[in-house]
Order: structure tokens, then sequence, then C-alpha cells
């Protein structure tokens, strides 16, 4: 196959920006299909506070990696780019344009400039890890992280839980700290590349944030965190949104306070991922209000 005819658009940026919407509206333009991007939206029974694709948009055009995990699966960027990219050289059989769409940036980046390889983490060191995390909490996680490779806990953002898990369980694979085995080499890749993001002002972001918000409980957000922590307290939920409502049923805010602190710490994660993409030169911001046309204007020109 030759990939050089083929293109991938990308249409990340931050949560609640409108990537679902244009991503849709390209892959019905394009006759083709969409591969989610995001780490959350692959988990089955949280569709409402992970703002997964509704049956309407997922009727419009076909997703992949929506809805295809349990909650207790264990899920990487690594895994994803290999993931992603089997399925793009499906899509890329009948189809000269795929669409990947989502917010992760470590997924986006993974696909389209590759990963480091990392040991497969083993079963009992995942294991081993966990229970640390039980037991002891994050603080206990970072403790060890500190003595096995204090590099990487020195820039880890330590509130995320999930990438200090993983460094310390990569660290113990390997037998060496994760620090080193990331090379920041990036690879080179045979198909074009178009990635695009939804510039909005900082007030309309936020806005369209805390609306969100109230639709997700207005949908019943709350019913679906309780039917998901009645299964286990998994990492997937280590997420906005449902760490609030534990905290709310755990006695420590009231409703008002976390349904507040929700749209408080998903404005937070919004800046976070416009300062990642900030950084990144490939990105075409687009203008809202004619974001589809330019985008199909640039898809098109060759």
């Amino acid at each position: 196959m030759d990939l050089s005819a083929k293109t991938l658009v990308v249409v990340t940026g931050p949560t609640a920006s409108g990537k679902t919407a244009l991503a849709v509206a390209l892959a019905e333009h394009y006759g083709t299909e969409i591969i989610s991007a995001d780490s959350r939206q692959l988990y089955r029974d949280i569709p409402i506070g992970t703002a997964a694709p509704t049956p309407e948009e997922r009727g419009r055009a076909f997703h992949h990696l929506v809805g295809i995990l349990g909650l207790d699966a264990y899920y990487s960027a690594a895994r994803f780019e290999e993931d992603a990219l089997a399925i793009l050289r499906t899509i890329w059989q009948s189809r000269d344009i795929a669409v990947v769409c989502g917010g992760s940036m470590m997924y986006v980046d993974a696909l389209c400039h590759g990963i480091d390889e990392m040991p497969t983490v083993s079963d009992s060191v995942r294991a081993y890890v966990l229970s640390l995390l039980d037991a002891h909490g994050l603080e206990g996680v970072l403790a060890q992280l500190q003595i096995v490779d204090p590099d990487y806990y020195a820039e880890v953002d330590r509130a995320n839980t999930r990438r200090v898990v993983h460094a310390l369980e990569v660290s113990l694979e390997a037998g060496v700290p994760f620090s080193s085995l990331r090379t920041g080499r990036s690879r080179s890749r045979d198909f074009r590349i178009l990635k695009f993001a939804i510039s909005r002002d900082r007030a309309d972001l936020f806005d369209r944030i805390n609306r969100r918000v109230d639709a997700m409980i207005a949908d019943g957000l709350e019913d679906e965190a309780v039917r998901a922590a009645s299964r286990g307290d998994f990492n997937s939920l280590n997420t906005v949104g449902y760490k609030e409502l534990a905290a709310m049923r755990r006695g420590e805010m009231d409703r008002p306070t976390a349904i507040a602190r929700i749209a408080k710490n998903t404005r937070v994660y919004a800046k976070k991922q416009l300062t990642w993409l900030k950084r990144d030169p490939d990105v075409i911001w687009l203008c809202p209000d004619t974001a589809f046309a330019d985008a199909v204007r640039m898809i098109d020109s060759k």
C-alpha cells in the first residue's frame, strides 16, 4: 500500500472545543471512519462523564476505540499507537482519508510521531504497584518512584496517578529508570498528517465547559458514577467528574460544591491541553465559524 497517497486528519484541542462535531462532519463528508484518541472514551459504562460520541454521532460516522474496554482494563499510549496504526491500514484499503479525534495529547503524539518502545508490564508487577497504591495511596507510589527514578520524579505531574503508576511499573519491569528509556526521537510517518484544533477565546471555552458539566449532570452523570464505582476502585475512574462525585459520596463536599469542582477541574484540564498544543508547531488553528470549510479546503489541497 502506498501510504504517501493517504491523509490522516487529526482533530484535537481542549475539552468542549467542538472536536467531535467537526470530526463527524469531516468523516461524513469524506465517507470515512473515526479513530478516537481519548484515553477515557475507551472504557464502557462511562459515556456521560467522558463525553463519548452519541449514538447519533456514531451513526453518522463509525468510531473505533470507543467503549471497548472494561473499567478494570489497562491501556497505554504505546498500545494506542499500535492499535491505531493497524486500524488505519484497514481504513486505507478502501479510502484515502481517515480521521482521528481526541484530546489525549500523549495518544495524538504517539500516533503522529511515534513513542519510545517500553517493556510490556507483567501482571505481577502491575498487581504489586496497584497494591502499593491501595495500601499507601499515591504518596506511597511517588516515594518508590523517587527511589528508582529520581529524574522522572522531579518532572512528573505528581497529581497524575496514571503517569506516576505507569512510570513505576515500567521502571520495575525494565530494571532501569523509566526516564532512561525515553529517547524523545520522533518517528517519521509515510502518510500525510493534517492536525486541526478549533480556536476559541478562553471565556467562550470556559462557558462551553460549564454548560457541558450542567448537561452531564442533567443527563445522569451522578447515577453513572455510582454504577461505575460499584464495580470497583479502578484507575479508569481517576477522572474529572467521577473523582469529585466520589468525594461527595464520602461526605467530603456537598453536591453544589462537587458540581462546581467538576467544572473548575475541567477548566484546569483544558488549560493544560492548550499549553501542550501551543508547543506544537504542526497544529492548524481553525476559526469556529468556518472550521469545517477551512479544514476541507486544506485537506483537498495537495
